[in-house]
């Protein structure tokens, strides 16, 4: 459960999960994030009065985007396993209903929803084929459902470059840390988890993305300081400073001549519906 009361906030780990949240919000919602929400919608078929669900739902960026959409008759839940994500979903969107929940046990009763969705998300779920029949159980009849994931590590050679500085100067837990994301990236295998936990007329597309940070470090430390601490890879000062430094002359590639990191990103959608 989140915490509750007026100290909760005072919680150390809150505190640190709280502040990995804003950091993830600050850097990667607008240069990896911002950008599918109008794929989902479209996928998901999202339409005005939709009771939608966003599984995963993160610091809510997705959430928000649809609450425009589906409003003033529809509504908007997120549900999250991080107390620390729903904290800032929350300060963001306070009219949205952000709950704490697992995937694989969603805590809400069946044909809650018309919709839901997952962005980014299920490449972390211990059960991913029992995940998604839970987001089956809790759509309503002929309801649709839309999940993104990543595109393979090798599809994005920017990301694959930046595994291997890590797997050198930080090790293979922070290397594998940063492989987690790509984990579904073959299309086959999204496509058979879908048909296993009975998805109908489950399809998956490839979409094209553009990653866009404010520099080679903001990308790079974004991950060492955000990322990684979000899942529960703390590295050392002195290690950071060294993967920073080495990062600007292994990566420089990546740069465009106004000094952002810019690159090619993909990712798969995958959409069906309830039987």
């Amino acid at each position: 459960m989140m915490a509750n009361g007026t100290n909760k906030m005072n919680d150390p780990q809150l505190q640190a999960q709280v502040a990995a949240a804003k950091a993830y919000e600050a850097l990667f919602v607008p240069a990896l994030f911002k950008q599918w929400p109008p794929v989902m919608a479209s996928a998901a078929k999202i339409e005005s009065g939709n009771r939608v669900l966003d599984v995963a739902c993160g610091t809510g960026i997705l959430a928000r985007e649809l609450a425009a959409r589906v409003r003033p008759k529809g509504s908007v839940t997120g549900l999250d396993v991080t107390p620390g994500m729903l904290e800032v979903a929350k300060s963001l969107a306070p009219k949205i209903d952000w709950k704490h929940g697992n995937a694989e046990a969603l805590p809400f009763p069946d044909h809650s929803f018309d919709r839901v969705v997952s962005q980014f998300g299920m490449m972390f779920f211990p059960n991913r084929i029992k995940s998604m029949r839970e987001m089956l159980r809790v759509l309503a009849p002929r309801g649709r459902l839309a999940v993104a994931v990543w595109d393979t590590l090798e599809s994005m050679p920017a990301y694959a470059d930046e595994v291997e500085l890590l797997e050198r100067t930080a090790g293979t837990p922070a290397a594998n840390a940063l492989r987690a994301p790509f984990v579904l990236g073959n299309k086959k295998n999204l496509l058979k988890i879908a048909q296993d936990a009975g998805v109908a007329f489950a399809e998956v597309k490839t979409h094209e993305g553009t990653a866009n940070f404010p520099s080679l470090r903001a990308l790079v430390e974004s991950d060492l300081r955000g990322w990684l601490p979000l899942v529960g890879v703390h590295l050392e000062e002195a290690v950071i400073q060294e993967t920073l430094e080495e990062a600007e002359a292994e990566l420089r590639q990546y740069v465009n001549p106004q000094g952002r990191a810019v690159f090619k990103i993909s990712a798969h959608v995958l959409s069906g519906s309830k039987p």
